[in-house]
This record gives C-alpha cells, structure tokens and sequence, in this order.
C-alpha cells in the first residue's frame, strides 16, 4: 500500500475507520446496513500496516472530499421509512404501508384498483397458476378478499401454488398485464421479482374471515402434509400463547396434560411460562416447575413436536369457534 490512488474507495474506508479506533468504528457501525459492515470487515482483515505517509494521504483524500460535498447524503426512501416507522400514532402502520404501496413498484396496478368480487368473477375461468401468480403481487389484505370469493374448490390449489412460488421473470408479468390492461404500459424492472412463498400465504391466510384458512389448510394437508404442517407453524406458534387471554389459555390447558405441558416448557420463554402458570391451579404449577427442574437433556425435535400438538389444540379450538388466536397478519382484538 504505497499510495491512496491505487486504494478502493472501500480499503481507503477500512483505513480511515482502523485510525479512529475500535469504540468509534464502532458507533460508526451503527450507522451502516449490513452488506456495508461486511464490506468493509473484509477489506480491513486485509491490513496488517498502515504507513504513516498512506495514513496522511488517504485522510487528507477524505477531508478535501468532505469540503467538496459539503451538504446531507442520505437515501431519502429509507428515511422516511424509518420515521414513519417510529411515528407514536395508530396511523403509523397504515402510513408506512401506504408509503411503500405508493414508492415501490406495483405489478398489476389494474387489479389492485378493482373490487375484490369482481376480480374473482374474472379470475375464476383462468388456471390456478395464474390466479396464483396474480393474488402473489397484491396487498395481502386485497389479495386476501379476493381469495374469498373465488371458488371453494379453487381455493386451496390457489394458495398451494402460492407457497411453491419462488421468483416470476418481468416479461411474465407483463405478459399477463398486457392481457389484463393492454393500456398499462408501465415498466417493471429486468430483475427477477420475488413473489409468493409460504410467508405471503402465511400473510394471506391470517387475513381470511369464516375460518377459511382451516378449510384450505385441511385440503393442502391432502395434498402436502409437510407444507400444511409449516404454514401452520408460521401462522400460529407456540410462543404466541403468551398473547391470548386467560379464559382462551385455560381452554386450551384443559385439553393437555401435565406431562405434555412440562416437555413443551422446556424451551419455553420466562414470558410464556409465567402466563401458563398464572392460569392453572398453584399445585399444577408447583408440580410442572419442579418436573423442569428435574429434567434431564431432551431432544430439541421431541420438545417442538409436543409444542405443535399443543398449537394443533389450539387451532382446532379456534376452528370450533371457542378461541380467537392472534395470528401472523391477522386483526388485532381490543
């Protein structure tokens, strides 16, 4: 490292960085995205010694560059993010989903603008591929209402085909744009786009009224039992216990025993473990801690597959209409 002129912008960072100390490098950390701190790591694990004239040089490089552009850099789209984000208001969400709707690329904006039911009667004749390929693209809530009036027979290889969805190329996209609206003319981008996967259907499903996703659940679970089993996880975990109220909680604890509820703790949070213990007799209680404590190793696989039957109990409460369970993307109860 003779001289700076050689250096990449990246190395002459690390440099600067490495000379302001670990406790300020830091602080500065804070400040970046992780590729940047990644990028940055790497090109300082390539220096062992910084020459005192390349140390001049390199910070004299800086300083003239910060009086050149004096001034604000900042991604403005990230901003506004983070302090809608951190807006105290019950609006904040809607706002930040109304900023992203509005500022990132929306495949399919004619369907975005139609009602739900209208959508669906149009839909309805199509492949469920497509329907699928489509629903991927919209808000979860609209994608969502759209879902319920397509047909019931449809429905659960509509979501099925979501889950599979990985990544759709633009000239797909617009291919159905251009049958959809051949007027739209908008641009999409030469990458490929990220649609569907389990966590939209997860997403879509917490949306659904009438407890349509146990319907279509049940059927994807004919189908793919392995599938089935992991948006239910997504969609409802054993953690999420700790959010139900107590009367829910102490249905749900009567249809498990004791020794199924003690395997289940084992990895469970203080939160949730003092939650269960609050809504069941102190002697049951007292009984379940002492069994924890006197618990040996157990398999971690053991342990999670008591927790899902647990979870089970719960949906199927739910399903029954006994429960209301807070689930991934669903409404808040109040």
């Amino acid at each position: 490292m003779s001289s700076s002129e050689n250096l990449t912008n990246m190395k002459k960072a690390a440099i600067i960085l490495m000379c302001l100390g670990e406790d300020v490098t830091a602080k500065i950390f804070q400040e970046f995205t992780d590729d940047e701190i990644r990028r940055v790591t790497k090109a300082m694990a390539t220096i062992n010694h910084i020459p005192a004239e390349l140390k001049e040089q390199v910070i004299d490089s800086f300083l003239e560059s910060q009086q050149r552009y004096t001034g604000m850099f900042l991604k403005g789209s990230e901003f506004a993010k983070m302090a809608l984000a951190k807006t105290e208001s019950e609006r904040a969400d809607d706002l930040l989903d109304q900023f992203i709707s509005g500022t990132e690329s929306k495949p399919l904006e004619t369907i975005a603008m139609m009602q739900p039911r209208m959508i669906a009667s149009l839909l309805e004749k199509e492949h469920p591929q497509t329907v699928a390929l489509i629903l991927s693209t919209q808000h979860v809530q609209h994608a969502s209402d759209i879902l319920s009036w397509i047909p019931e027979e449809m429905q659960a290889d509509v979501v099925y085909r979501i889950a599979k969805l990985e990544k759709v190329s633009p000239e797909v996209i617009s291919g159905i744009e251009e049958a959809l609206n051949k007027e739209l003319g908008r641009s999409i981008g030469r990458e490929q786009r990220q649609v569907g996967g389990l966590d939209k259907v997860v997403e879509l499903l917490g949306h659904l009224q009438n407890n349509l996703d146990a319907d279509i659940l049940d059927t994807i679970e004919d189908t793919d039992a392995e599938m089935a089993e992991e948006i239910r996880k997504r969609m409802f975990t054993f953690e999420n216990l700790a959010t139900l109220d107590g009367r829910s909680l102490q249905m749900i604890l009567r249809e498990v025993n004791n020794d199924s509820l003690t395997m289940a703790l084992k990895t469970a949070s203080d939160e949730l473990k003092e939650k269960i213990f609050a809504n069941m007799s102190m002697r049951a209680a007292e009984m379940i801690k002492d069994d924890l404590e006197a618990m040996g190793p157990v398999r971690l696989s053991e342990v999670e597959a008591m927790q899902q039957s647990i979870v089970k109990i719960a949906m199927k409460l739910e399903e029954e209409g006994k429960i209301v369970l807070n689930k991934v993307g669903g409404d808040e109860f109040v």
